[in-house]
């Protein structure tokens, strides 16, 4: 049916959008809650992503140990071979068999609804992480990759994709210290230990709430926070409260430095750049970036400092549009201090441009969004989304959609499990999982990419379909960007699938999705009232574009201050002084608004853990998601001679390629930091009603 549908072309599409309220298959079902699957009652009941043994929870002991007896067989065979071609993939199909469990079980472990699911899950974690870190100190298993890449005539001979991986799964050996002697190899296997544990402990304090007596505040602020006894329990920064002393009280008693985890974060910083020392880098950052885009800490800061120095002027008069908007409203007290950017550039951005998410919302019912997708994948890349009926079993709670991701002339490329509402004790994150890597299998075929795109968006209710605010519909758009990555990296490799790329890669392509969400060309093709049908109208769009570049520059500015914050604790060590002296410090050259004595943001700063030294990752694909837009599709959103080069470039090859090399294969030019950096600011002046005139 809808490869039928797509028979008629964008033409047709387009001419029944504005008169038509039904939906196409891939819009209708997800504008409708599931009605169960009565025909499966009492049938078989399937595994989880279709894997048997995950029928239930034991069923992940089974998969680990065949996953481990796997991996017993494929050491002893890479470890018996001569070096050569076949060494890489013996490694990759290693890298497989563990990632095969340990990825499913990382999304099961958070996301499934079931506790004995989550713990059998988190149990397979562990037995496969530790089998990682034995296999990551295997002299002999070591000995066989070295000996492929210090024979050049054998790397000479090697085709770029297997010399690059060959290489990464050297690096990864490199940084566990498998080349050091007895001693130090032991030292830095303590000190990964050490540095998870406390990654963990960083994490958990990162959003333990805080207790303070009632008798410290003032009465009125009492009914804004939980009451617990004689005390209230602040758990948040409440940066969207209209009283701005809820905010300062808030700010001052959530940021209040514990000593618990100050000493744990100077513990973490410290134990990284002694690991990274240990295995022969200047830094945690040297050893962070090696692979990326930016390559060195001091390509980093020479982007951070730049771009800062451009975005001055645009910052000043941002916080000042702030700081008269608290005048009007707080006289006796119009001083802009940090609690208050988040509040007040959302009133002057509701101010100038009237913008109401509640007006919008009818236009973005989660079916529409979809069927844009789809418009979109298809007009682009000739993809097309279709919807199957998972088998019971297969998915993890009832509302889970199942999409089939097929390519018009080469077939069935990958799974996508859509899990997108809001339920008890699911993660309020969105967020993209890769459950099974693609690549080229013993035989020839390929091994099917399948992934999960997680949102908590809120559920149908009667006759009304799930209904997205713009923010929503956006990050939609965004993770889609991922799970297309994922299904378009169709390397040889599983190691470097899809999304398995340098972070200052990764988010390019999800980046890029958001110009499209944000493009007037694409947003007519889908943005109908559920209703009536009505297509969302174009002064809408304009507002809702215009309303994201008032106080952009300050929003960019507080990015730059935390990625520069973020290199230098992953600098040369010892410190210059404590954390906070130098979050005080950074925050003065960076960002403009005074540090406030007494706080210690530094320590709910979750980022330092997953992006440790590469929190600057956002802004520099961002850069390069802004030239692709601008080079390739902002003429033309639809053009599909730009869609085939964008995945012939990047999208096809994961992490299996340089990422500038990518990059320039996709601009015909290596951009340098300046470019970066130009990119970022034109983006605050983009303009998308230039190019909105309807074909």
């Amino acid at each position: 049916m809808l490869c039928a549908r797509r028979l008629g072309g964008l033409g047709v599409r387009l001419g029944v959008r504005r008169v038509s309220t039904s939906w196409s298959p891939v819009g209708a079902a997800f504008n409708v809650r599931p009605q169960g699957r009565l025909l499966d009652l009492f049938g078989e009941r399937q595994g989880l992503f279709g894997v048997p043994e995950l029928s239930a929870p034991e069923g992940f002991r089974v998969a680990q140990d065949r996953a481990l007896r796997r991996t017993e067989q494929l050491v002893a065979r890479a470890c018996s071979l001569p070096p050569g071609p076949q060494t890489v993939l013996i490694f990759d199909e290693l890298s497989d068999a563990l990632c095969r469990v340990a990825d499913l079980a990382d999304f099961v472990k958070i996301a499934h609804p079931e506790a004995a699911f989550r713990e059998a899950a988190e149990e397979a974690c562990r037995s496969i992480g530790t089998a990682v870190e034995k296999l990551n100190t295997n002299v002999e298993l070591y000995q066989s990759l070295r000996k492929l890449l210090a024979d050049k005539s054998l790397v000479d001979s090697l085709d770029p994709e297997t010399r690059r991986v060959a290489e990464l799964f050297m690096f990864d050996f490199e940084i566990s210290g498998i080349h050091l002697d007895n001693g130090k190899r032991r030292r830095a296997v303590d000190l990964n230990v050490k540095i998870l544990d406390l990654s963990s402990a960083f994490l958990l304090g990162t959003n333990l709430p805080v207790r303070v007596e009632k008798r410290l505040l003032p009465e009125r602020l009492w009914p804004h926070f939980e009451a617990a006894g004689g005390h209230v329990v602040v758990d948040g920064l409440r940066a969207e409260a209209p009283d701005d002393l809820v905010r300062e009280a808030a700010y001052k008693i959530f940021l209040y430095p514990n000593a618990g985890q100050l000493k744990c974060l100077e513990e973490l910083l410290r134990d990284r750049d002694a690991l990274a020392k240990l295995v022969g880098y200047r830094t945690h950052s040297h050893r962070a970036l090696q692979g990326t885009m930016a390559r060195t800490p001091e390509t980093v800061m020479q982007f951070l400092e730049k771009l800062s120095d451009k975005l001055s002027e645009r910052t000043v008069r941002d916080f000042e549009m702030m700081r008269a908007m608290k005048m009007k409203l707080n006289p006796q007290n119009s001083e802009l201090m940090p609690w208050d950017p988040p509040y007040y550039s959302g009133v002057v951005r509701a101010e100038r441009c009237s913008i109401e998410p509640s007006g919008y919302s009818p236009f973005f019912s989660l079916g529409a969004c979809m069927e844009g997708l789809d418009v979109l994948f298809g007009s682009l890349l000739g993809i097309s989304l279709h919807v199957e009926q998972p088998a019971r079993g297969e998915v993890w709670a009832e509302d889970v959609r199942k999409l089939a991701v097929v390519h018009e002339s080469e077939g069935l490329l990958g799974y996508i499990y859509c899990d997108f509402f809001q339920r008890a004790d699911k993660p309020h994150q969105d967020c993209h999982f890769t459950i099974r890597g693609g690549r080229v299998q013993e035989d020839g075929s390929y091994q099917l990419p399948v992934v999960v795109l997680m949102l908590n968006l809120p559920q149908s209710s009667r006759n009304v379909p799930p209904l997205l605010t713009p923010g929503m519909m956006e990050n939609l758009f965004h993770e889609m960007g991922h799970a297309m990555h994922s299904m378009l990296g169709r390397t040889r490799y599983q190691h470097v699938t899809g999304t398995r790329c340098p972070t200052d890669f990764a988010e390019v392509p999800s980046i890029l999705m958001e110009y499209f969400a944000n493009d007037y060309r694409v947003v007519q093709q889908f943005a109908r009232h559920y209703q009536t049908g009505q297509s969302l109208p174009r002064n809408m769009v304009s507002r809702l574009c215009e309303s994201k570049k008032i106080c952009a520059a300050a929003d960019m500015q507080l990015q730059v201050f935390y990625a520069a914050l973020d290199q230098v604790y992953h600098g040369e060590h010892p410190l210059r002084g404590s954390t906070t002296d130098i979050l005080r410090d950074t925050q003065e050259k960076f960002y403009g608004l005074p540090h406030v004595p007494g706080t210690a943001w530094q320590l709910r700063f979750s980022h330092l853990v997953g992006y440790g030294a590469k929190y600057y990752s956002y802004l520099m694909s961002r850069a390069v998601a802004s030239m692709v837009w601008r080079g390739c599709f902002l003429q033309d959103p639809f053009n599909r001679a730009a869609g085939e080069r964008y995945r012939r470039e990047m999208l096809a090859h994961g992490g299996g390629k340089e990422p500038l090399l990518m990059v320039e294969g996709m601009l015909q030019k290596r951009p340098s930091i300046d470019d970066f950096v130009n990119a970022l600011v034109a983006d605050l002046d983009l303009d998308f009603e230039t190019f909105t005139d309807s074909k």
